[in-house]
């Protein structure tokens, strides 16, 4: 059987369990309630017995059971169940390591302060980007999809030191897609200074390149309308080559003449050559 994508699959089967619930006929309805329950009990069950025999099996058995808790789809139905081997808060700090060198710039460190009985997480931000909304933003969204995936039964992450507001800030994880998705960026091969157009997702967007690390624009002036692919970049200083209105790349984009505009900021990773950017779903081309 050809391989589907754990998520997508996900997502139909909540969309059909959705219609179900709207049939009519509340004797199929049940019915086919029913059904969706007794597969999940029965495939649940046999995963249990799978999990015994590896524990009973010891150190090899064990060994078998981490290498397959590493497997994204396997390891979401084990915590589906209530039979993933390793607690919460294992699985939380797990997923701040995996994600942590795509903060780069954005962020000097990740640290797990605890999880609650409710399911709260607490962490403390170091060396956040100084009050820079752009690298907060990326960083929530790859810390709150980080973990959303490694441990869904969290019901809340509370963030110390973010720069950009006072006080602690509230990650809202709760089930339902996403208003955003992490999609794969090849970055070119661009001196600091340089910017550059790409359209990702049908998404058009601007790469501005920093001292500081790579910036993502929606590829729009919203001043005048113009494409950014031919702006200059003096330092921070992003420049339309339509009505010459400058932004700063860093700070997410804001203007620095003094008016009330601002460049759109696409959260965005980058590790080595490679990079992804959180793309708003339901964009598909750039502001007038």
């Amino acid at each position: 059987m050809a391989a589907r994508d754990p998520r997508t699959v996900g997502a139909r089967i909540e969309a059909l369990l959705e219609e179900l619930g709207g049939i009519a006929d509340p004797t199929v309805r049940d019915k086919a309630e029913e059904v969706a329950r007794l597969l999940v009990e029965l495939y649940g069950t046999g995963l249990e017995r799978v999990v015994a025999a590896l524990h009973a099996a010891g150190p090899p058995g064990e060994g078998v059971l981490g290498a397959l808790t590493g497997d994204e789809l396997v390891g979401s139905l084990l915590m589906l169940h209530g039979l993933h081997p390793r607690d919460v808060e294992t699985r939380v700090r797990q997923a701040l390591d995996q994600v942590r060198p795509y903060l780069g710039s954005h962020s000097g460190g990740v640290e797990l302060l605890g999880v609650d009985a409710q399911g709260v997480v607490r962490l403390r931000l170091e060396g956040s980007c100084s009050g820079c909304p752009s690298s907060t933003l990326t960083v929530r969204l790859a810390i709150e999809q980080a973990i959303e995936e490694a441990a869904p039964e969290v019901t809340r992450v509370e963030v110390e030191g973010v720069t950009a507001e006072p006080g602690p800030t509230l990650l809202q994880i709760q089930p339902g897609p996403p208003d955003r998705s992490w999609t794969p960026l090849d970055l070119p091969d661009l001196p600091v200074g340089a910017v550059t157009a790409r359209e990702i997702g049908n998404v058009p967007l601007v790469l501005c390149r920093l001292a500081t690390g790579w910036y993502a624009y929606r590829n729009g002036c919203p001043g005048c309308g113009s494409t950014l692919g031919e702006a200059t970049l003096a330092g921070e200083v992003l420049t339309c080559p339509g009505c010459g209105r400058r932004y700063d790349a860093r700070l997410a984009g804001r203007s620095v003449d003094g008016q009330d505009l601002h460049l759109d900021p696409i959260p965005l990773l980058a590790e080595g050559g490679t990079a992804r950017v959180a793309l708003p779903q339901t964009v598909t081309g750039a502001r007038p």
